[in-house]
């Protein structure tokens, strides 16, 4: 069974990056390596948090529900609690 993982991403100009992967490891390599489009021009990058769920669909609502809330503190609140 695959594990799925949301996490936040702090980049460099002070915003977060909020996304799912099924690969946690490979993914954070790819934000520092420059092959993410959305945060290439924004490394070095810093894994704030990241939760693992069963399935994909429970990740994707975390992230959809992250991916909403549009002030930084809601966020960090957020991250916080789960």
């Amino acid at each position: 069974m695959v594990s799925w993982f949301v996490y936040v991403l702090s980049m460099n100009n002070g915003k977060y990056y909020v996304w799912s992967t099924n690969d946690l490891e490979r993914r954070i390599v790819q934000h520092q390596k420059w092959y993410v489009k959305a945060t290439k021009l924004y490394v070095p990058i810093w894994l704030l948090y990241s939760k693992k769920y069963d399935t994909i669909k429970e990740a994707r609502q975390v992230e959809y529900l992250l991916k909403k809330q549009k002030d930084r503190k809601q966020i960090e609140k957020f991250m916080q609690w789960f």
